[in-house]
């Protein structure tokens, strides 16, 4: 689904991404992970849109992507969270979801002024879908309330389900655990298999390594800006280079 060749993503004379070449398969649930500063989130930002590589190629389903725009990205089926929780905060819950769903409607402007019977129907449509998109978070009960009324885990979820309502065939999440107490971990773990079921490919960043063992079907290691390891993950726990990498070495 993703595959990256030789990425490398520099700022400045920091190279913060050097020559990076993963491959995801579909229908699987990957994480990449690495202590802080790996380059982690750089990566996913050269792969999203917000970074561009200096050198490399990114081609998502084969197709280059490389030199597109974030929101052309995100239109090809590519979406995702960040570390620091990013909503429309004084919009209600449901128009956060509606706004991730603006990729997909057909309406344009003329229409939506003059609201023709084509534009309302589907306008009801993406309302009734975007209520599907809550039930299916546990948040249908909290559509009216803003944003910045839910809890945080309510949030984490929000910002999650938002970036499935753009028609996501590639989810990236950027430390969804992040702030979460472990029942909300818990949940978390459960809604990534229910993703996973919806045929939505996963790449996840994430520190904690319980739930990265419990939900992965492959693990992506990065150190110092390049890819250390990769493999199932029962290798990776395994692995002698990726415990020094975390805990360092006998120096």
């Amino acid at each position: 689904m993703i595959e990256t060749r030789n990425v490398t993503v520099r700022f400045g004379g920091l190279t913060a991404v050097n020559n990076v070449s993963i491959k995801l398969f579909p229908n699987k649930i990957n994480s990449l992970i690495g202590p802080n500063g790996a380059g982690k989130t750089t990566f996913f930002n050269a792969i999203s849109g917000v970074n561009s590589p200096n050198e490399g190629e990114i081609l998502f389903k084969g197709e280059h992507i490389e030199k597109r725009k974030g929101y052309q990205i995100c239109e090809a089926g590519i979406s995702r969270t960040y570390q620091i929780i990013n909503l429309f905060w004084d919009m209600t819950v449901l128009e956060n979801v509606l706004v991730g769903m603006t990729t997909k409607l057909k309406s344009n402007f003329w229409q939506s002024l003059i609201r023709t019977k084509k534009q309302r129907e589907e306008e009801e449509n993406a309302y009734k879908l975007a209520m599907e998109y809550l039930s299916f978070v546990g948040l249908e009960g909290e559509a009216n309330r803003k944003a910045s009324e839910l809890s945080y885990g309510g949030q984490r979820l929000l910002e999650i389900v938002r970036a499935m309502a753009t028609g996501a065939e590639l989810l990236l999440l950027d430390e969804p655990a992040a702030g979460m107490n472990s029942t909300e971990k818990k949940e978390l773990d459960l809604l990534l298999k229910k993703i996973l079921d919806r045929g939505i490919t996963i790449l996840l960043v994430e520190h904690d390594m319980k739930l990265v063992m419990n939900v992965s079907d492959y693990i992506f290691v990065m150190a110092n800006g390049a890819l250390l390891a990769e493999g199932k993950p029962e290798d990776v726990q395994n692995n002698q280079e990726v415990i020094d990498a975390y805990l360092g070495g006998e120096d």
